[in-house]
């Protein structure tokens, strides 16, 4: 059955018909957005949600979101995604961080020409009759220091046009090393710096906790008398009662905002006062913009719905088309270790170790790792997925490393799994062969080579005559039907250990009597996703 997608917002009739083309069965209610009541009606149908900033996905229409896999925002922002619920849910949550950066970063250039020329009052004094030529003495932006706080796509972008108006820029980012700044012709400074040199300053960082209020009282206090601030960011990230405050005193020579720490923005500090500038986020409003960011989130939804491929995702790695044909079986095998593990483990988890080997340590280890503790929660939680698994470990305390080193051995690559409770460490370590299936290749230090199949039987025993006879017996008497039947032991005499891959599910019975027999430390079901 083709996967389903709602629209519920107002989308491009082009990025409708890249679902159908795609293959994917789109219902396209372009209103639906605004009525919650009837949204959670019906998003139960639905695999997946293309949406704008009309529709709010809220925890209520989550919870009635059984089938959902993903939600694509056409747009950067999303904070009308309720993403810790959407996450516990297992659903991704995609942006288009892409599609709207050149749009942005000319509407901050625009902002900050409009606020060094005071054009917008210019513009209203001009219609009402007035000629105020003296009243409006601007500033050029030729030779001036611009600062640039946050220099990855958008705030790039605003360096590479202000370097072409022969402004000299300053760029403060953590995230922003010295040799891509000379790349882009721009000084990385620290904040206190750019707030003391700078002539403008424009923001392009996302809200955080670490964002929220960059430029607070005493911020501004730091910055250059006669500065101007613009921010086509994100609201929250100025004060805008202190810049208020700049402003009227004339430390802030001018401002101007695209948006808001509350929007819509009816009433706010900054609103008629002198030379300040507000625009009602416009910032990603162009006609290029909206088709660009409405093309790219079906084509991430499409792909991941069809293929597996995670791009622009907020909640959980990214992988590209090409990464998911290779990683397939590596991403199988990652959800079977943890899942032998998890099912092996009845105690509470306190660390989960994953060694990547060879080949498997250059692969994408992020959502490796998910796999391996989607795997590992699933038995306390049979509905958990890659997306939902981490939040799960993260709320429970559990404690993830991961190791990678050159390839070692006999395989290309190999991935070993180590749990580890108040009582004890569990490991299992696995690899993909040629073939593309994945195999268990060590158990408890003990090596083997087990296909893996939807219903197997593990046993510990001492190394002793008839275990597999008694094993062939018992299964036998049942009429359960052996496929693959792998043995392994420490040492003569020593621990051993038995794989069974079985044709149904072992029943409660076979257990019984093979514990029975006194011949086994362990007898233990195990189950596994084969699909």
């Amino acid at each position: 059955m083709a996967p389903k997608v709602l629209i519920s917002d107002k989308l491009s009739e082009a990025a409708v018909q890249i679902f159908r083309d795609r293959g994917i069965d789109v219902d396209f209610q372009p209103d639906l957005g605004k009525d919650k009541e009837a949204l959670a009606a019906v998003i139960d149908q639905y695999d997946g949600l293309a949406i704008r900033s009309a529709t709010r996905v809220t925890d209520k229409i989550l919870a009635n979101a059984k089938n959902l896999k993903v939600i694509g925002r056409a747009g950067i922002g999303t904070d009308n995604i309720d993403k810790e619920a959407s996450s516990k849910k297992g659903v991704i949550v995609m942006n288009t961080p892409f599609g709207n950066m050149i749009t942005t970063a000319e509407h901050a250039i625009a902002m900050m020409f409009a606020v060094a020329r005071q054009i917008p009052e210019a513009s209203a004094s001009t219609h009402a009759g007035k000629w105020e030529k003296s009243k409006f003495m601007g500033v050029e932006l030729t030779g001036k220091t611009l600062g640039v706080i946050g220099a990855g796509n958008i705030g790039g972008i605003v360096c590479d046009r202000a370097r072409g108006l022969k402004m000299k820029v300053v760029a403060y980012d953590p995230f922003l090393s010295v040799e891509k700044a000379d790349k882009m012709g721009v000084e990385k400074v620290e904040l206190d710096e750019l707030l003391k040199r700078a002539d403008f300053i424009t923001l392009h960082v996302p809200f955080t906790e670490q964002t929220a209020n960059i430029l607070s009282r005493e911020n501004l206090a730091k910055t250059k008398k006669g500065v101007r601030i613009v921010n086509c960011a994100r609201g929250g990230l100025v004060d805008e009662e202190a810049l208020a405050d700049a402003l009227k005193s004339g430390h802030v020579a001018g401002a101007a905002f695209d948006v808001f720490a509350q929007e819509p923005a009816k009433e706010n500090v900054l609103f008629n006062l002198p030379n300040v500038v507000c625009t009602p986020h416009l910032g990603a409003a162009t006609t290029e913009a909206q088709e660009n960011v409405a093309l790219q989130v079906a084509e991430q939804m499409s792909d991941y719905l069809l293929t597996g491929a995670v791009t622009n995702a907020l909640n959980m790695p990214s992988v590209t088309a090409e990464e998911a044909k290779v990683m397939g079986p590596w991403l199988k095998l990652s959800e079977h270790l943890g899942s032998f593990t998890g099912q092996m483990t009845d105690e509470p988890i306190k660390a989960i170790n994953i060694l990547y080997d060879g080949c498997a340590s250059e692969m994408n280890l992020d959502a490796l790792n998910c796999g391996v503790v989607a795997g590992i929660m699933k038995k306390a939680n049979p509905d958990v997925n890659m997306v939902s698994a981490p939040v799960i470990a993260k709320e429970r305390g559990v404690k993830i490393s991961t190791t990678n080193q050159d390839k070692s051995g006999t395989f290309d690559g190999y991935i070993k799994v180590t749990v580890v409770t108040d009582k004890r460490e569990r490991s299992v370590a696995g690899t993909v062969f040629s073939d593309g299936k994945p195999r268990f290749i060590q158990i408890k230090g003990i090596n083997i080579d087990a296909e893996i199949g939807a219903n197997m039987l593990y046993t510990t025993n001492e190394d002793v005559p008839g275990i597999i006879g008694l094993l062939g017996n018992t299964l036998g008497q049942s009429d359960a039907n052996i496929a693959n039947f792998t043995l392994g032991r420490s040492e003569v005499g020593g621990e051993a250990i038995a794989l069974l891959y079985v044709d149904q599910p072992i029943s409660a019975k076979i257990v019984a009597d093979l514990d029975a027999t006194n011949m086994f430390r362990q007898v233990k079901p195990l189950a596994f996703s084969i699909a």
